[in-house]
Formats: C-alpha cells, structure tokens, sequence
C-alpha cells in the first residue's frame, strides 16, 4: 500500500490530531510551570540594594543606619587609646596597666611583625636589612628613645616615610603592647644595677643554667 506523502505517522496509522493535541498538551503544561518557577527564583519577592519600595514613605528600599550605630570593633571614643594622641599631641604615658603579659605578648608580636626590619634587638640590623634593604633608624638613637610611645603607636597606625602602615595586621592593644616591649628593649641596652629589683639582684651574679646556655635545636637549614 503506497504510503501518504505529507502525514504524519499518527494521522496515518488513525489517530488524528485529537490525539496528538492530546499527547503533546501535558508537555506544554510542564514546560509553562517550570518556566514559571525558573523566573519566581529569578526575581523573588524582596527588595533589591538601592531599590525603589512603596513599602516605606520616602520610596527608598535601603533604610539609613539608626543614629549612633558603630561598625563592630571601631568604636573609637577613647582618643588616646585608639590615636596615641590627646589633642593632637603624642602622649607619652600608656592607657592601661603595662604587665608581664603585655611585655609577652608585645614581644611576640615585634618578633613577627617588627623584627624583619629593626632586628630582635631593635638595632636596625633586621634580615631583610642584611640582605640589602635600607636600614631603619635604631631605636636606642637618643632621638627615638626619648620620643613619647605615642609616637611609635602613630607610627604602626599609619605607617612613616617607607614603612607601611600595620593597622590592618596588628590591632589596637597589640600596637600598644609593642610600644611597651620596644621601651622594655632601650631600657635593657642602658640598664645599670640600680634599676635592678632589690630582691633580684642576687640573681645577677648566678651562673646561667644549662637551660639557657645549651643551643637551641636546629630546624632544617636556613633561607
């Protein structure tokens, strides 16, 4: 029998086009509700960054901060704590107690951050400075021993000539804690026995023990 050019195959084995409309109308369906569905994600109810609302009087879908609001951890009402300066002057006394564990902590804060270039000692003689980087000005000059510790936490806040500044790395009472630990190694370059405790100067003449004589342990080669 000579196949009908033109026909499809389900009109010519009977069907007709009832039951291909039939057959194809659930396939339209679900391609109508996913597309819907795609576009509710698209375009959610809620309002957008800088969008217009009529949810509010002024129109503005971004409200304005409620009067006083302070972005966590930069609450500055303590100028001398968070500038180093009163009235725009460096303050040469410390905000708060400076104890063992702030000269600790200060110290291992100069090591890490400080110490590349000033050297452990503060001397200006750090790696990077023996490896051909200008050195920086000692601490133990009479200029720097003598400047106020507000001066140095100025200067860690907002970096000098090519030092960068370190407020991002090292925050406020790390700052201080090095200014503490920076006073504590001048003071050690110019000690003399009268700035010993009295209980601590029988100490002085001990020999040091093997503890603190013996090598430390070597950890693979050096840079």
């Amino acid at each position: 029998m000579p196949r009908k050019a033109g026909l499809p195959l389900l009109w010519r084995r009977g069907f007709g086009p009832a039951f291909s409309t039939a057959l194809l109308l659930p396939v339209v369906l679900l391609g109508g509700v996913s597309s819907a569905c795609r576009q509710d994600m698209h375009d959610a109810p809620r309002v957008e960054a800088n969008e217009a609302t009529d949810a509010f009087e002024d129109g503005r879908g971004n409200r304005p901060l409620v009067e006083g609001t302070v972005p966590r951890g930069w609450l500055n009402d303590d100028e001398q704590l968070t500038t180093g300066k009163v009235n725009g002057q460096s303050v040469d006394e410390f905000p708060f107690p400076v104890t063992r564990d702030v000269l600790e902590r200060g110290q291992q804060r100069f090591n890490a951050y400080c110490s590349p270039c000033h050297g452990r000692t503060g001397m200006g003689n750090g790696m990077i400075v023996q490896r051909g980087l200008k050195p920086p000005p000692s601490f133990h000059d009479d200029r720097l021993r003598t400047s106020p510790v507000g001066y140095y936490f100025d200067v860690m806040t907002n970096g000098f000539g090519v030092m960068q500044d370190y407020r991002a790395q090292v925050d406020v009472k790390d700052r201080w804690a090095i200014a503490a630990y920076i006073r504590a190694l001048q003071l050690s370059q110019r000690a003399t026995v009268a700035d010993v405790p009295a209980d601590k100067v029988p100490d002085l003449d001990k020999p040091d023990t093997e503890e603190t004589t013996k090598p430390a342990p070597s950890h693979g080669s050096g840079h």
